[in-house]
């Protein structure tokens, strides 16, 4: 038996739940912080709940299939048979505290994955033994580069029927981004999986019984071969990033088992290659070789990648600083309330301790602290710097907030991906529309990877998130609070504008008894551009017109582009008085543009003439006249509709791009540009948001689920005239309905 499974002192969960036993401090240099990651199916959550079993946290393992596991601990997710949400697990091994979070494997929830990414100090990438690096694999693995994450591999399942190491160490060789160097082999991968080969101890280790017991044997004649091929493989991995020790095996062919830990641990940390280990989560076999592996090679936070704040500063952790809390996840639990879920950057936090949020000014009292296993807390009375822990009830705190004592560096935000998924949502029932506000709240505070917007141009609330499975996600929590509703497609702010110089008129007259309505107003419209020279003529009803400026006005238009006003009355035919219901009645026409209804944006108007009555002219008057005038010059302005175009950035398999490109041909895309990455290729286009409804889902369906991509705005442009006629009949149609 090693040192460190010798050293491991257990505690029962009976102990935890009466809360006789307490928990002790650790430091920062005991702690270890991990995110388990990995595609659908390869089998976290039971790794996760088999490490809280190793450590005596939990008597009896739960399985996904009877929904009592530590991580899947909601109604959605024991319902549903998968994890939907980030769940810290912290386990006690060996004198050190290791804090798992098992994170959603489905892409649509990689908001749980960047979450824990920020918090954690290593990636645990879990493989299938039976699929190998798969679609799942090769997305978690996209992330841990985006995110600049050491990896360690675990190739889980070992002990199924169709487990095959050759295939996933070949899958591995193909696959991944990062070079795999093998740690551990299985003996007899299958039903009968019970022996491990660890190459870095050069011992065997075979499985006594389901309960984690193993014993520490000699390696077998038949299997010393390809031991010392895969021992060769990690003494060259561990040298290469050192001259001395580059020397040493060079002399000797040989290192020790610290050399190589010590070789290991820079390569690790730089991302030059990721070991790869075995284990049976189910059998709570090979877990205890991994969290040694963790502890002995890998850093504790204090030297793994320090946080930024949000000037780019590195900030250390530091024990001995003054006290500051990143704030990663809120959630609202029946019966508790908030819980919110953080990181110890600097100091200690202890309970009771006041703290001050940086963004708002809000003071906060840390009544109570916990270490976390899912649902199970422990109550503690410290976490220093690099713990993980969550407390309840903050009043004014989300989640990317940052919480300390002095002056607090303001920690950078979680960089979650851009949202891929629009649709718009309505309560079927309009008395609920308050109570469907008040709950889409409550969820993007819970997972800040949807977006919620109520949108007064399109007059619909609008769903930005991940895919097709995180809105419908959406929908079964919103339903299973009584609330009914239906997604509709989101419709596209279209832009309105013109194309050449019109000009027109409009008299309002309206005579009732007493006092009447008159105004009227003459105007040029026209194109306007950045740069173009001051107005001075124009042809208008086949006589020249002389423009004499009497002012001017230049606004910034909320949604873009500007409106250009300018006052040319000559004579007093209008009283100056009158000129700002003028420009409040074209205001109101770029409000509601003529064609569909669409903001309009980049026009110059100028007030000639008009003619107003010394006792029935009123403001009233000269706005509604100002807005028809506007209305007929847009009219014969030639104009067109603008709409919204996307930089879409597209990550496919190299072996997909004649469907891709063929399918987004048929998107009026396009196509900027693309090259090739590995096995992948990136394509780059210009895409209308028009034909992007439900892309993720048919990219998804194309690639198999192997493809991703980015959207972000780029421009408006012109729609083709066979796409304006069709939004200019349906507008039409529209206006019949109403």
């Amino acid at each position: 038996m090693s040192t460190l499974e010798g050293s491991f002192v257990s505690k029962t969960a009976t102990n935890i739940t009466n809360n006789i036993y307490t928990m002790k401090t650790y430091q920062t240099q005991n702690l270890r912080n991990v995110a388990i990651v990995g595609g659908t199916g390869s089998g976290k959550t039971t790794l996760a709940e088999a490490f809280a079993f190793e450590s005596k946290l939990i008597d009896r393992k739960g399985t996904v299939e009877a929904g009592n596991t530590l991580s899947d601990n909601t109604e959605l997710e024991q319902a549903q048979g998968r994890s939907l949400y980030p769940a810290v697990i912290y386990t006690e091994f060996a004198g050190h505290k290791f804090n798992f979070i098992d994170t959603p494997g489905v892409d649509d929830l990689c908001g749980g994955v960047f979450s824990a990414y920020k918090v954690c100090d290593l990636a645990a990438l879990v493989i299938n033994g039976n699929q190998g690096f798969d679609v799942g694999s090769e997305i978690h693995s996209r992330y841990a580069a985006q995110a600049k994450m050491p990896v360690v591999g675990i190739i889980n399942q070992l002990d199924k029927e169709n487990a095959s190491w050759d295939k996933v160490i070949d899958s591995l060789k193909s696959g991944s981004p990062i070079n795999p160097v093998v740690v551990q082999f299985p003996v007899n991968p299958g039903l009968g999986f019970d022996a491990i080969i660890d190459v870095l101890t050069m011992k065997m280790y075979k499985a006594k019984d389901e309960n984690g017991n193993q014993e520490e044997l000699e390696i077998p004649a038949s299997e010393m071969d390809r031991a010392e091929e895969y021992h060769n493989e990690l003494l060259e991995a561990a040298a290469i990033n050192d001259e001395a020790l580059m020397e040493k095996f060079f002399e000797t062919n040989d290192l020790s088992a610290d050399e190589i830990r010590q070789g290991l641990r820079d390569g690790v940390a730089n991302r030059d290659f990721m070991p790869i280990f075995c284990c049976s989560a189910k059998k709570s076999f090979g877990l205890k070789r991994i969290m040694e592996f963790i502890i002995n090679v890998l850093p504790d936070p204090a030297h793994a990648n320090a946080m930024t704040d949000v000037e780019g500063n590195e900030v250390k952790c530091d024990a001995e600083a003054p006290t500051s809390i990143f704030v990663f996840r809120n959630a609202v639990e029946q019966h508790v309330g908030e819980v919110s879920y953080f990181r110890v950057v600097t100091g200690k936090l202890t309970e009771g301790m006041e703290v001050v949020n940086p963004r708002n000014g809000n003071k906060e009292k840390i009544s109570q602290l916990f270490a976390v296993a899912g649902k199970k807390r422990e109550k503690v009375s410290e976490l220093v710097a690099g713990e993980i822990g969550c407390t309840v009830k903050l009043k004014g705190t989300k989640a990317n907030d940052t919480l300390g004592v002095g002056e607090v560096a303001e920690i950078s935000p979680i960089n979650f991906p851009a949202p891929r998924y629009r649709a718009a949502v309505r309560a079927l029932d309009q008395n609920n529309e308050e109570k469907l506000g008040e709950m889409l709240n409550r969820i993007k505070q819970e997972d800040l990877t949807y977006k919620v917007e109520y949108s007064k141009e399109l007059k619909q609330t609008i769903i930005q998130c991940q895919g097709e499975m995180h809105i419908n996600l959406l929908k079964t929590i919103i339903q299973n609070n009584k609330i009914e509703i239906e997604f509709l497609a989101p419709k596209i702010p279209y832009r309105e504008t013109i194309t050449k110089v019109a000009a027109a008129n409009y008299r309002h007259r309206k005579q009732s008894g007493g006092s009447g309505q008159f105004g009227e107003v003459h105007m040029v419209v026209e194109p306007y551009y950045e740069g173009m020279p001051e107005p001075k003529q124009y042809k208008v009803d086949g006589r020249e017109l002389l423009v004499n400026i009497k002012g001017k006005e230049e606004f910034d238009l909320e949604w873009g582009g500007k409106l250009i006003y300018y006052n040319a009355i000559v004579g007093g035919a209008i009283d100056a008085r009158f000129m700002p219901a003028i420009l409040k009645g074209i205001k109101d026409k770029l409000n509601e543009g003529p064609l569909t209804g669409s903001y309009a944006r980049d026009i110059r108007v100028v007030i000639y003439d008009g003619k107003m009555h010394p006792v029935d002219s009123n403001e009233i008057s000269f706005v509604l006249a100002a807005r028809n005038a506007f209305k007929e010059a847009f009219r014969n302005a030639g104009p067109k509709i603008l709409e919204p175009i996307y930089n879409v950035e597209i990550l496919v398999p190299s072996e997909n791009m004649g469907d891709i490109m063929s399918d987004l041909n048929g998107r009026r895309a396009q196509i900027m540009g693309m090259n090739a990455e590995g096995a992948y290729s990136r394509l780059n286009a210009r895409v209308p948001l028009a034909e992007l409804y439900r892309y993720s889902t048919t990219l998804s369906a194309l690639t198999l689920g192997r493809a991703n991509y980015t959207m972000e705005f780029a421009s408006y442009e012109q729609v083709p005239a066979d796409v304006q006629d069709k939004l200019l009949k349906a507008y039409q149609e529209e206006d019949k309905d109403e």
